[in-house]
């Protein structure tokens, strides 16, 4: 018989504690080995049982999620840590704070739950599978070899450093790409924010082209992440609104829960915004987003598919492709998940695979060989 997934979740919240054991143990396939009221209590419980994955309260008395979070990476453990924060600017600053120092993922609250069932049915949607996916995955790493099966998403241990020694980019492809570079786009998901920042600190201020970005992030999440971009890159970055329009050296970052798109409007091209139903589950769609990039750029563009769960990406890649625009993306080992940056692998029409610490070299390297190709 498979062993059950361990569980330790910590919230100061006696309901919260209560509502989440209770969904836990309806599960078969998982397991509550402990459920603590403070950060100071989660150190302690995490150390002495070990779990297969752990949910932290981001906000709990005598020491908080964050600094609970530091002190276990500070062990040494690569055991997954979900992060559970209230869906508000503080809990929003608070989760991207927590991303940075070694958090696996992280589930926002919902606002306005104020019934049993509503709580318990989110917890059933949003909550359990997260913390099934992510426990399975290190049971599984702990109970066989380190090597990741052929048909298993590749996942980083949570919170170890991204390897920064320079290694030579795999050529996937070698199809020759024509015309000039007008837009760089980019997709991801788990582990983006941070992968984000370090492409995004290393781009240089005088870049030719627009930047659009569409990161798996809900509301308030978006335009938080959008200013800490900012705040570490030479460019400007936004978070997107309809009608804004696209200049170089400009960066924009899909509004959460709104899908993102481009679209000509005279002699300029503007962002266009709207909430139809979500694709791959996903609003912001990094397909819709490169659907549109396809159709207002064609080959002129470059795309580039970060870490990130789930495949969202694949499809808009394949189109991009097939007019000729170049596609980058992130090699296994520095992709926190290599799923999105797989499924683009596996649809052929990765022009590189590359390491995260080289995608800034990468795509100015493209888009100056573009320059070159178009001026010839």
């Amino acid at each position: 018989m498979t062993r059950a997934i361990r569980v330790m979740i910590a919230d100061d919240s006696t309901v919260t504690r209560r509502i989440l054991g209770e969904a836990i143990s309806r599960e078969t396939d998982m397991m509550l080995v402990g459920a603590a009221t403070n950060g100071e209590e989660a150190i302690a419980l995490f150390r002495s049982h070990k779990p297969d994955v752990a949910l932290l309260d981001v906000e709990m008395p005598v020491i908080n999620g964050i600094e609970a979070l530091r002190s276990i990476r500070a062990t040494g453990s690569q055991a997954p840590i979900v992060m559970f924060s209230t869906l508000t600017v503080r809990g929003a600053e608070a989760t991207l704070d927590a991303l940075s120092a070694g958090a696996t993922d992280y589930v926002a609250k919902p606002t306005g739950v104020g019934h049993v069932d509503k709580a318990i049915e989110f917890l059933k949607t949003e909550v359990i599978p997260k913390l099934r996916l992510w426990g399975n995955r290190f049971k599984s790493q702990r109970e066989s070899a380190p090597k990741v099966q052929k048909d298993a998403v590749a996942i980083r241990p949570a919170g170890a450093a991204v390897v920064a020694e320079p290694r030579r980019t795999a050529v996937v492809s070698t199809r020759k790409r024509s015309g000039q570079a007008n837009i760089l786009a980019i997709g991801s998901s788990t582990g983006g924010p941070n992968a984000l920042a370090d492409v995004m600190s290393r781009l240089p201020s005088d870049l030719s082209i627009p930047v659009v970005i569409a990161q798996h992030m809900p509301p308030i999440f978006t335009q938080l992440l959008a200013e800490r971009l900012d705040r570490c890159s030479k460019l400007k970055v936004r978070e997107g609104f309809d009608g804004a329009v696209l200049k170089p050296g400009e960066v924009w970052v899909a509004p959460g829960d709104f899908h993102m798109t481009v679209a000509r409007q005279g002699t300029s091209v503007v962002l266009k915004t709207n909430q139809a139903p979500p694709e791959n589950s996903c609003r912001p769609s990094v397909d819709v987003l490169f659907r549109s990039v396809a159709e207002v750029y064609g080959g002129n563009s470059l795309a580039v598919v970060l870490t990130g769960m789930g495949k969202d990406g694949a499809a808009g890649c394949v189109q991009l492709s097939q007019l000729g625009a170049t596609i980058l993306a992130q090699d296994e080992q520095s992709s926190v998940v290599w799923g999105m940056p797989r499924a683009v692998y596996e649809a052929g029409v990765a022009d590189a695979l590359v390491p995260l610490n080289e995608m800034h070299t990468t795509i100015m390297t493209r888009l100056r060989s573009s320059v070159a190709v178009a001026s010839a």
